[in-house]
């Protein structure tokens, strides 16, 4: 096949599928849900007595998000990744673009990395993915072609595997906590502290120090300066969890999820395709498992008194709740597609989804101007719920914005400027 003469260029909007899009628009709201926290707070995202209150409206707020958002939004947002960039492929490939497919999809995840790696140093938010999923992306490549069957048998070994690496984690949390109270007791009563009692102690003073109030108000401060001051700030943290989470933790939360993605979409679930009852049924169960397990970990945290301890030993459930609960999730989703009803509302959501890069980064700009000194200086100032206010806005900014944008313009401009990068090839912008 001659290369220069193939056509090989971006889906066209009537091959879309309007499912995929909707639930993208859906994903990329809800996972604001959970990011405004680290946006807007200081350390507070999985620990709500740290800043941001713990009562009244903020306490009702974490529930309510740790109940149906946490984790559940970055599966999905994991899983609708994962099925784009096969769906990206396979369309390449069926177009007959042979070796020239591959070129362009990993030159996709390699400006992909780099959209990450601006996107958390330059755009300052420390809870950016893209570069984790261009990561990521690299690995999905040789399984593109598996069966479902084999794609969800992965995904479970890959989830007992970050099961057992946390249960693992969690018995070096009581260690250490075990240790640190041995080794207070022997420092109030002057005995010598052996070597691993001292390195115990002050690995616990240290996270304590993390949470106390004189260093929540050193980081709200730090994050109220100029923009040069933040990012400078912000530079090794961030650098920190790029080298730290895809060892700790992206191999089975994003690769696991991305693969299960690649299986579902191949079964026809995520086209909508399947009966009410299907969806129905997956709903009941997913919601019923998951709901159940998030209930005990919220609960368990809450008696707990926001305790290290506690939010450790939750951890231990963390997939048996999070992942029942994107199915729930995704079932609902679905059903909402299938459904004649509040067509404008899937119009606008489907328009959120088309922009998903553009629309998620946003995000980050907006916090960038809202929360740090280059803009109001908000960081810290607002209580949890108020948070939501925001997010609120930024939907409803998103949802009128979107299709107005996509009347006049084929992509989203970061999606346009990604193709074009990707395809080494100009494209027409404005309709």
């Amino acid at each position: 096949m001659d290369l220069k003469n193939a056509t090989l260029a971006p889906t066209k909007l009537s091959d879309r599928i309007q499912s995929l899009d909707i639930m993208r628009g859906i994903v990329v709201f809800g996972i604001l849900i959970m990011n405004i926290n680290g946006m807007g707070l200081a350390r507070a995202y999985d620990n709500p007595s740290v800043s941001g209150g713990v009562t009244g409206w903020d306490l009702i707020t974490w529930i309510t998000a740790n109940m149906f958002f946490e984790g559940t939004m970055r599966a999905l947002f994991s899983l609708l990744f994962g099925v784009g960039m096969f769906i990206f492929l396979d369309r390449l490939e069926k177009k007959g673009a042979g070796i020239e497919a591959t070129n362009i999809y990993f030159r996709r995840l390699l400006w992909l990395l780099i959209f990450g790696l601006i996107h958390g140093y330059i755009l300052l938010w420390e809870g950016e993915i893209l570069y984790n999923y261009a990561l990521m992306g690299f690995v999905i490549f040789s399984f593109r072609l598996m069966n479902p069957k084999k794609l969800i048998f992965i995904t479970l070994l890959l989830l007992i595997g970050g099961f057992l690496w946390g249960y693992f984690e969690h018995q070096n949390d009581l260690r250490l906590v075990e240790q640190a109270t041995i080794a207070e007791e022997y420092k109030a009563l002057d005995k010598p502290l052996s070597k691993e009692l001292d390195e115990a102690l002050e690995k616990w003073e240290t996270i304590q120090e993390e949470k106390s109030s004189e260093s929540i108000a050193d980081y709200n401060e730090n994050m109220r300066k100029n923009y040069f001051s933040v990012m400078g700030f912000l530079a090794p943290i961030i650098t920190h969890e790029n080298e730290h989470f895809p060892y700790r933790h992206d191999w089975y939360d994003v690769l696991g999820m991305m693969l299960l993605g690649i299986a579902f979409f191949k079964m026809n679930i995520l086209s909508a395709e399947k009966s009410f009852r299907f969806y129905g049924i997956m709903a009941i169960i997913g919601y019923s498992i998951g709901l159940t397990v998030n209930y005990y970990e919220t609960k368990l945290i809450i008696d707990s008194g926001f305790s290290f301890l506690g939010i450790s030993k939750s951890y231990l459930t963390y997939e048996l709740g999070r992942i029942p609960v994107s199915l729930g999730h995704i079932a609902m989703i679905m059903l909402f597609c299938k459904m004649p009803i509040l067509n404008w509302l899937k119009t606008s959501l489907s328009a959120v989804g088309k922009m998903a890069l553009t629309n998620y980064v946003m995000h980050s700009v907006f916090a960038l101007f809202i929360f740090t000194g280059a803009g109001f200086g908000l960081f810290g100032k607002l209580h949890r719920h108020e948070l939501m206010y925001i997010v609120f806005s930024i939907w409803i900014f998103q949802l009128i914005i979107s299709p107005i944008w996509l009347k006049y313009f084929y992509f989203g401009p970061l999606e346009w400027i990604w193709r074009n990068l990707s395809y080494q090839k100009k494209y027409v912008f404005r309709k």
